[in-house]
This record gives structure tokens, C-alpha cells and sequence, in this order.
């Protein structure tokens, strides 16, 4: 995830972005290739620099641009997950003449109008239920540990319960993180999704009858509910309606995928398919969970 702050006076601009350096190790010239990838809409750059902020961890960006006349709202495309991850996250505030306003942009939101002015509440709890519905399938891992907990259930009573157990998970790590002392590195929460998708794949293919599955669901819950306490601390956005977005997102993703597997095993039950797709996944996340390391 990147910020960025954007300070605009009359027809002038100023933007600071700010993004973590693992994300930018791979990224061709990113001096100048990130800011070519935030637009300001009929805003000329006047000038722009960017350099490694080691003791923070950050690669820094800023720029001025220029209008062609005061402007009282802001269109921007942002295709920053083009260039860095698939999964990135940029949360952009801007302020002008004391007024404020901000934007979320990933993958699949890639344009945005800043407006300057005070949300209504309704603004506010669908912006942050959306926001939480984009969070929850917004990267591999995510979808494949719902995939994961799909292919662990033996029976739709024991989905609909690994499923609320997941969700009371998430939830709990998220309230109580503020409570402590430790925070950790974005990396170790990449690693830690990744993994769960394995162990998930490691039950179903070496502990087929074991019982309790729902409380395991709880607690790799909780590691996912660690990219939710990262976020939240990011935006400053509702725990509230992020996550009643995620919930929902994660429900319906979970009753689409549940839908795929019953035709999956109804056409190929002589193949296997559950076991077959559990290998997969668990390869998936120890490869996943190697690259997060070593990067």
C-alpha cells in the first residue's frame, strides 16, 4: 500500500507520494514511472523528483503541476498496480483551501473525482463498505484461502460454520490490535496469508477427518484480519463498515465458489478434484509464502 498527499492552491499543486521499497525494487526507472502513473487531469507537471527514504522504509516521490485555472474539483487516474503489484493499494488525500477530501485506488479503481468537500455520512459508509468489499478479494491470497476454506468443508452446515468463524476471526484481530504493543511489517502479513493457504491444503490432504476445523478457521482468520488492521491504520477508515464490507464480499465469493465446486465434483468425482485442487493451493502457498520472504 502507498500514500500520497496532494496540497493544491488556485492553479497550483503540489503531491507528495510515498510507497514502501520492497514494492518498488522491481519497477523499471521509478523515478520517473510512478509519477507517470498518477494523473491529475488537465494539470501540467512542472516539476518532479523522487528518492529512497531508508530510514522509513520508503520510496518518496514529489511533484508540482499547474492548471490552467483555479479548479474547485480534481479528476485523477491512478494505475500505480500496474507497475508495482497486482494487489496495490493507493490512498490519496488532498486539501485545498481547507477543505479535504480523499481517494482509494487499486487494480480495478483506477479513476477518481476529488470534490473538497464534507462527505455525508451515507458517503461515508458506502465509500468504506466498498472499500472493505475491494480489500477482501483484492489480492491471490485472499481468494484462494476462501477457495481454501470451500474445499475444507464437509458438509454445507460445516461451511456456513468454518465461514462465520473466519469472518469472527478477522473481526477480533482487528479490535484488539490497537490494544497492543506489537505491529507488524506488511511483508509478514503477505507471508502469513500465504501460509494459511497452505495449512488449509495440508489438512484437507493429510487430516481428511479431522475435527475442529472451525476453530483453525478462527484463527487463520485472525492472520487475515491483520491485512484489515494494516489498512485501517492507513486510511483512518470505520472498522464498522470496512469490515462489514469485507464480510459481505467474502460471503458472496464464498457461496460462488462453493457453487463451482459442487459442479466441479459432480463432473469429474472419478478425478479426485478436491484433493487435486488442495495440491495446487498448497503449492501455491509455500511458493507464494517463499517469495514473500526472500523479497
Amino acid at each position: 500500500m502507498s500514500s500520497g498527499d496532494l496540497t493544491v492552491d488556485g492553479a497550483k499543486a503540489h503531491y507528495e507520494l510515498r510507497m514502501p521499497l520492497y514494492e518498488v525494487s522491481h519497477v523499471t526507472a521509478p523515478e520517473k514511472t510512478l509519477l507517470d502513473h498518477v494523473r491529475f487531469v488537465g494539470a501540467r507537471l512542472v516539476a518532479g523528483s523522487c528518492a529512497a527514504d531508508a530510514a522509513r522504509a520508503l520510496y518518496v516521490c514529489e511533484a508540482d503541476y499547474e492548471f490552467s485555472a483555479p479548479v474547485e474539483r480534481i479528476d485523477v487516474d491512478c494505475t500505480l498496480a500496474a507497475v508495482t503489484v497486482p494487489n496495490h493499494v493507493h490512498l490519496l488525500r488532498a486539501a485545498m483551501g481547507g477543505k479535504q477530501d480523499q481517494a482509494l485506488f487499486d487494480l480495478s479503481f483506477t479513476h477518481a473525482t476529488l470534490r473538497f468537500r464534507p462527505p455525508t455520512p451515507a458517503e461515508l459508509a458506502v465509500t468504506q463498505a466498498v472499500a472493505g468489499w475491494m480489500r477482501a478479494l483484492g489480492g491471490a491470497a485472499q481468494l484462494l484461502f476462501l477457495a481454501a476454506l470451500v474445499l475444507a468443508a464437509r458438509s454445507r452446515r460445516e461451511l456456513l460454520l468454518l465461514s462465520a468463524m473466519f469472518v469472527a476471526g478477522q473481526a477480533a484481530c482487528v479490535l484488539a490490535m490497537p490494544h497492543v504493543s506489537w505491529q507488524p511489517a506488511p511483508r509478514f502479513v503477505e507471508a502469513a496469508a500465504a501460509l494459511t493457504v497452505a495449512y488449509v491444503a495440508v489438512e484437507i490432504l493429510l487430516l481428511p477427518q479431522a475435527g475442529a476445523r472451525w476453530a483453525i478457521a478462527g484463527v487463520l482468520g485472525a492472520f487475515h484480519g491483520l491485512y484489515f488492521h494494516l489498512f485501517l491504520q492507513n486510511t483512518g477508515y470505520s472498522a464498522l463498515w470496512v469490515l462489514a464490507g469485507a464480510a459481505i464480499a467474502e460471503v458472496a465469493a464464498i457461496s460462488v465458489l462453493a457453487l463451482l465446486l459442487s459442479q466441479v465434483v459432480r463432473m469429474g468425482k472419478a478425478l479426485r478434484p478436491v484433493r487435486v485442487c488442495a495440491l495446487a493451493l498448497l503449492m501455491f502457498g509455500l511458493v507464494w509464502f517463499g517469495l514473500r520472504l526472500r523479497n
